[in-house]
Formats: C-alpha cells, sequence, structure tokens
C-alpha cells in the first residue's frame, strides 16, 4: 500500500502571503514555501523531504522547524 499525503498552510500579514506546502506520493515528497506580494507569486522553493520526515509525518509527529532550511536568503546573507 502506498502512502500519500497532502497538507498546505496559508499565514497573511498586510499586504504579503506565505504558503507551505507539503506533499508526499508513493514513499517519495517534497515542502515548498511560496511567497506571495500584491497578489503575485514572487519566491517559490522546492526542496525534498529526508526519509526521516516522511516517517515522522507518517506517524503523525510534529516537526518543529521543517521549514526553516529553505528560507529565502536576504541580500545580506547572498554575499
Amino acid at each position: 500500500m502506498t502512502f500519500s499525503y497532502v497538507n498546505s498552510q496559508m499565514c497573511h500579514s498586510g499586504g504579503k502571503k506565505t504558503k507551505r506546502n507539503v506533499i508526499i506520493k508513493n514513499g517519495k515528497g517534497y515542502k515548498s514555501l511560496c511567497t506571495y506580494k500584491n497578489g503575485k507569486k514572487c519566491h517559490n522553493k522546492k526542496k525534498h523531504l529526508s526519509k526521516l520526515e516522511i516517517k515522522m509525518i507518517k506517524m503523525g509527529k510534529f516537526i518543529p522547524n521543517l521549514f526553516s532550511d529553505i528560507k529565502r536568503k536576504t541580500r545580506k546573507n547572498k554575499y
């Protein structure tokens, strides 16, 4: 039996909106972070989920700081 899971969260603050997605299909999955400004998509970052993260989601455990490694780099941290 294959494991499938889809979850999304939307966060609003002012004119900016952030959408976090987690999608797992057939034991493989990814997490994505989309940023919108004034209704237009600005940034979309995607990263594969590790086997440990998939296992934790399958058990229904909470994973703190799941999206902390795909934050958008600021100009200050770019160089």
